[in-house]
């Protein structure tokens, strides 16, 4: 029972040494963003990594994304509801959750991993290590323009998804259901709030933050060499995962 007790405990301190450390290493990189202009490029740099070349997979997503939202509410709508607040449904459904979220879980697998995966490869060759010796900040030069990137390219990643995934919604609700286009956003504007909007981006930058921290936190982290690096990648994806939706119902229960 005591080695029980003793495990335990040990465990419970264990998580709050992680986040302890996962706290502290986030501050340290907020406490750089002043020096963003030293080296703006590093920052321009993982803003094309991190938005523009997850356009395609994010936009592929969201289209299905939407057709889904409108099936399911013109299924669940059936002999209860007209069809005509289909638009609403998954109006609201795309721009408060689905489009945050989904994108965010995306951006999560491609960017977070990629991020956890080149850090931690930077680690266990002692790259970190040899940029320390020589007086260069690795937080200031690789985990901050991470960090700045994620939290401008979500918002903007977020709002293409909506997006694409209204015009999906429209698509299915038009061929599948016979629903003409004025008459579906007609009803996505009936019940519309800036409110809805303005919630589906502070997500948005709250979950870039969790994907960027994440992935630079695990690959900063990293020991045990290549297979190491792996154990990295999934610990910052799951964990990411994780975050994204505890953040997102917190996000719902504060301001809906």
């Amino acid at each position: 029972m005591d080695a029980l007790v003793v495990k335990i405990g040990a465990s419970v301190s264990l998580i709050f040494e992680q986040i302890g450390n996962l706290v502290r290493f986030v501050a340290t990189i907020i406490s750089r963003i002043p020096r963003f202009t030293h080296n703006p490029h590093l920052t321009v740099e993982q803003m094309y990594k991190i938005g523009i070349s997850s356009l395609p997979l994010v936009a592929l997503t969201s289209v299905f994304t939407g057709a889904v939202t409108s099936w399911q509410a013109a299924y669940q709508f059936s002999d209860y509801i007209p069809l005509s607040f289909i638009g609403v449904a998954a109006g609201k459904a795309i721009m408060i959750n689905l489009g945050p979220v989904l994108t965010a879980l995306v951006v999560a697998g491609r960017i977070g991993a990629a991020m956890a995966a080149e850090l931690g490869t930077m680690r266990v060759t002692e790259q970190l290590d040899a940029m320390e010796c020589l007086s260069l900040d690795p937080h200031q030069f690789l985990f901050m323009p991470r960090f700045l990137a994620a939290i401008i390219m979500m918002p903007m990643l977020t709002i293409i998804s909506s997006f694409v995934g209204l015009m999906g919604a429209m698509g299915v609700a038009n061929l599948v259901f016979d629903l003409d286009g004025s008459i579906f956003f007609n009803g996505v504007k009936m019940f519309f709030a800036t409110k809805d909007v303005i919630i589906g981006i502070c997500k948005s930058v709250i979950f870039g933050a969790i994907v960027a921290s994440m992935g630079c936190y695990y690959g900063n982290e990293t020991s045990g060499g290549a297979q190491g690096v792996g154990e990295a990648t999934k610990k910052s994806v799951v964990a990411s995962s994780v975050w994204i939706l505890v953040a997102g119902y917190l996000v719902d229960g504060l301001f809906l």
